[in-house]
């Protein structure tokens, strides 16, 4: 389980096809700290950590990438250079900064959207009409692993919809989303509580 608040920026440094595909990611983590095992949320898609190298604030952290997560997230995402939001498994007692966030991928959404306004960054997306009825305004979303309170929605006349997000420039600078312009794709996760709503209503009829 994570929430939402990425800690570092790290970059692939290197793809292997082993069967599944073995990406190493270098970070500013510290190696001795993290266990074998490990669960870490990279762009909002959890992996378990395969292999630790590396120092204090410059290590090596291996996963292992299963074909159907590449499937699922967004392209070009397991490319060696791309970069990747990263956040370590919550531990009980930590602060709960985001929101509950489970590292599974929901959708890939499209940013149709993306310009300055005042001293933030607007961002738009566009998404499919399965996920449309789960994201309200003001409700919680996670966009390449980042919490984010969503500001509008639009529902469009093909079922899809398009819904916006403030960036600050704290987030812009510690995280990914700074850089996202249109046509570019993000890993979205909706918020789990909207899930299962959506499933009790469903079951009431």
């Amino acid at each position: 389980m994570f929430t939402g608040i990425v800690t570092a920026i790290g970059t692939i440094a290197s793809v292997e096809q082993r069967g599944d595909l073995h990406v190493t990611v270098a970070c500013p983590f510290d190696p001795g700290a993290i266990d074998i095992g490990a669960s870490i949320a990279c762009s909002g898609v959890c992996l378990t950590v395969v292999e630790l190298a590396g120092s204090k604030g410059d290590a090596h952290i291996a996963f292992d990438v299963s074909g159907e997560t590449v499937s699922r997230t967004r392209r070009g995402m397991w490319a060696e250079g791309s970069t990747l939001n990263l956040e370590p498994a919550l531990k009980l007692g930590d602060e709960l900064g985001g929101h509950l966030v489970t590292g599974h991928v929901d959708a890939v959404g499209d940013v149709v959207l993306s310009r300055e306004e005042g001293g933030s960054r607007k961002l738009a997306f566009r998404i499919g009409r399965d996920l449309a009825p789960f994201v309200a305004p003001k409700g919680s979303i996670t966009v390449d692993g980042v919490s984010l309170t969503v500001n509008d929605v639009r529902d469009r006349t093909d079922g899809t919809c398009d819904f916006a997000v403030n960036i600050i420039p704290h987030t812009a600078e510690v995280t990914t989303l700074g850089a996202l312009r249109e046509g570019d794709q993000v890993n979205l996760e909706i918020d789990v509580l909207a899930r299962y709503l959506k499933r009790m209503q469903s079951l009431q009829g």
